[in-house]
């Protein structure tokens, strides 16, 4: 990327969204629709995060081109943002968000100790396991 370039935000579709998870070690996920006018107010802050934090990856599914995807992920409303870290989803909520929320979320996101969250989700999994195993 030469300077002066607009920052990478990443269109993500069925076909390559596995692979953006996959190959990047933090992705934020912004699920929206060209119609939706709370999506298209929020677009000038996701840029400005996008800007502000160049180590993460920005990516922007237009859910009316992919269906699929947004129903893979159960997208009821529009903007949703998912952040995922090390391929796991680590935060997703419906609604636009103001600049200094989301970047404090991103922020947050960036500091988790991704071991403590592995740990976390084996115990989840083990209760659910134990309870259906009791029941």
């Amino acid at each position: 990327m030469s300077v002066g370039d607009s920052v990478a935000i990443v269109d993500v579709t069925q076909e390559n969204f596995q692979q953006t998870v996959s190959d990047n070690n933090m992705v934020v996920v912004d699920f929206w629709a060209p119609w939706c006018g709370p999506c298209r107010s929020f677009a000038p802050v996701y840029e400005a995060a996008a800007e502000k934090f160049p180590d993460v990856v920005f990516a922007k599914v237009n859910t009316e081109e992919q269906q699929a995807l947004a129903g893979h992920f159960e997208i009821r409303s529009i903007p949703t943002l998912m952040i995922f870290r090390e391929k796991i989803i680590i935060f997703a909520q419906p609604g636009a968000l103001p600049a200094a929320t989301f970047e404090q979320i991103i922020a947050k996101a960036k500091s988790l100790d991704m071991d403590e969250v592995r740990r976390e989700i084996a115990k989840e999994q083990n209760e659910q396991t134990d309870t259906s195993q009791t029941g």
